[in-house]
Formats: structure tokens, sequence, C-alpha cells
């Protein structure tokens, strides 16, 4: 015994074999539902065009979703001022597009014993584009790398 619902049927118990029938005969589709409910419900449906509008709503969720882009800006430890200057310009351009930063220092060699100052260049980074971003990871020393990650700050106009 099934419960069985759906358009132009009135919901009803029936045995599945009246179910399956009814469905038939309205050239559609009988699928289960709701199978822990006591009885079970059955709906009558065209399955086929059931799932068609399900694909094409993912689809929907799919290319409205925003696409987060993450931008990288790398760095050496012995990074002079006007370069430094010149990564953070593209770091807020970037930010303003609403990308997210990966901004690494890279130590090649033996300058890994300058992480003191692979830090000190990454916070100051964080400092100079305080109003643009928001810092989402502390610089952390990952194999040859001192990684940061900055957020793009929530602004008021949509793109």
């Amino acid at each position: 015994m099934v419960r069985v619902v759906g358009d132009n049927v009135e919901s009803d118990i029936h045995p599945i074999r009246d179910a399956l029938n009814m469905a038939e005969d309205m050239g559609l589709d009988l699928v289960e539902i709701a199978p822990k409910a006591n009885p079970p419900v059955c709906k009558i449906m065209d399955y086929k065009k059931f799932l068609y509008e399900q694909k094409k709503k993912q689809k929907e969720i799919k290319a409205n979703a925003s696409k987060i882009v993450v931008k990288e800006i790398r760095m050496g430890p012995n990074t002079d001022e006007h370069d430094f200057q010149f990564k953070l310009k593209h770091a807020i351009k970037f930010l303003e597009e609403g990308a997210k930063l990966k901004v690494f220092v890279f130590f090649k060699g033996r300058s890994i014993i300058y992480k003191d100052k692979g830090e000190v260049i990454l916070l100051r980074f964080a400092q100079e584009i305080e109003e643009y971003g928001k810092v989402e990871q502390m610089p952390k020393l990952e194999g040859k790398r001192m990684i940061m990650f900055v957020a793009p700050k929530k602004s008021g106009k949509k793109n």
C-alpha cells in the first residue's frame, strides 16, 4: 500500500499495482518521494522532465555563484622600496576588483635565514592595504615560502 499524490490525482492510499496502473494510464511515472513515511508516499509525475528541470536549476545556481579569483603576489626577503610600492599598487587593484590575494615571500637558497625580514615585509604589506582588504591568514612559513592571505573588504557597490 502507498499514498499516491500528484497533479490531477486525489491524494489517497492504493495498492502499489493500482498506483502503477494509474501512472501508466496517464503516461507518467510513479516516483517514491517519502519512503520512510507510513505508508510510503509516491508521486505521479514525468520523471524525465523533473530531472531536466533539476539539472537546469543546478546550472542556474552554478552560473549565479560568484567565482573567487586568487591572485598571487611574490616578493623576496630583500625586496626594495620601489618594488614593494609597485606590488602594493597591483594588490590594491586586485582587491578593488574583488579578488583574494595570496601574498608570499619566497626564500631562495640560504635566504631562509632572513625569516624575520620576510615576516616584517608581509606585516607591513598587510598594514598598507588595510583599508582595501582584511588579512584572513597571518604570515605562516610553509617550506621555502612565508604565505599570507588577504580577502577584499566588502564595499557598498555591486559589480
